[in-house]
């Protein structure tokens, strides 16, 4: 990209919150700083609390890095803090980043722009054996289960079509815990792929090579084998044959509609039982995991891109972009 800064830039990477997936912000967000670091800035981590504010203010920090997921720190929070502030930051802007992490509104942007999106309803709590026989009734018999609001598979639960109801109120029950609005849709089986979009200032977005995840030891990429070492397996390039641009073009159209910027990392099912071929996409995240077993830096490092220089290309970003423009108040009439 043009522009790119000679000196050394002073950065808040932002890390942790009240959200179930703090410890994973936390432990992308010192591979962050670390990669920073050796790509010469000066770095500080941050705690996302009461007191991120004050820290901001006070630090003279040129740009921010939220290394985050789930409530307050990916939902948009967050980024309204840092447009407050005037600190340019990586990542996707406050709408963005609200509408990618409710599920249920991306699912409806998803259908209206045409995307391949499963039968799904968004149930609200209520009475869970109700809710049950409508999803069976409505969207059949092997279903997925999941928060509307939360990542790394937290709260997700497969159903099979052999399963009783009982199976399907329990899992919205357990939903509920965590999310006031569960989202219930066709289990989709086939591959787990994923693919990253790269979308910097300057530069026309593309694709990064799609992922394949296999997890032997678990059902499915729970959240255990996301995050412990040896629990899956990734394969980048996916060996997808043709569905390889289907899959990269469909995960530009969804980062385009939700109006992600900087990067985001769709998540696919590909090649549902019955149905060769076919591409279910699942969800965006706009700020994928940054650990050292998350998929979106392996993408990237597939292309030539090192964990280093990928970050530093983000900053570099958020640094040419600068703070949202502002427009200078008009005198109120008199």
């Amino acid at each position: 990209m043009s522009g790119r800064a000679s000196r050394p830039l002073s950065i808040a990477v932002v890390q942790g919150g009240p959200s179930s997936e703090a410890e994973v912000s936390r432990a992308g967000a010192t591979a962050v700083a670390r990669a920073l670091g050796e790509a010469g800035h000066q770095v500080a981590r941050l705690e996302l609390d009461a007191f991120l504010a004050e820290s901001l203010r006070g630090g003279g920090y040129e740009i921010a890095f939220p290394v985050v997921h789930g409530a307050v720190g990916e939902d948009g929070a967050l980024q309204g803090l840092f447009e407050v502030l005037e600190i340019p930051y990586v990542g996707s802007n406050v709408l963005a980043s609200a509408l990618a992490m409710d599920k249920r509104l991306a699912r409806r942007i998803f259908a209206e722009e045409g995307l391949p999106v499963a039968a799904g309803l968004a149930l609200t709590r209520g009475d869970a054996a109700a809710a049950a026989a409508r999803a069976r009734k409505e969207i059949g018999a092997r279903l997925v289960i999941k928060p509307s609001s939360h990542g790394s598979a937290i709260g997700v639960t497969r159903v099979s079509e052999d399963a009783p109801d009982s199976d399907v109120a329990r899992a919205l029950e357990a939903v509920w815990e965590l999310d006031d609005v569960a989202i219930v849709e066709h289990f989709a089986r086939g591959r787990e792929v994923t693919c990253g979009v790269l979308d910097v200032h300057g530069e026309a977005p593309r694709a990064l090579p799609p992922t394949e995840i296999a997890s032997p030891k678990d059902a499915f990429y729970t959240y255990e084998a996301r995050y412990a070492p040896g629990r899956s397996v990734h394969t980048c390039p996916a060996a997808l044959g043709e569905l390889t641009a289907e899959v990269q073009r469909v995960a530009l159209r969804a980062h385009r509609a939700l109006g992600c910027r900087d990067l985001s990392r769709a998540d696919f099912v590909v090649g549902d039982v019955g149905d060769a071929g076919r591409i279910t996409l699942l969800e965006v995240n706009t700020m994928p995991g940054m650990t050292a077993t998350s998929l979106y830096p392996e993408e990237a490092a597939a292309e030539g891109l090192g964990f280093p220089a990928l970050c530093d290309l983000f900053v570099q970003s958020a640094r040419a972009r600068g703070p949202t423009r502002r427009v200078a108040p008009r005198p109120f009439p008199r």
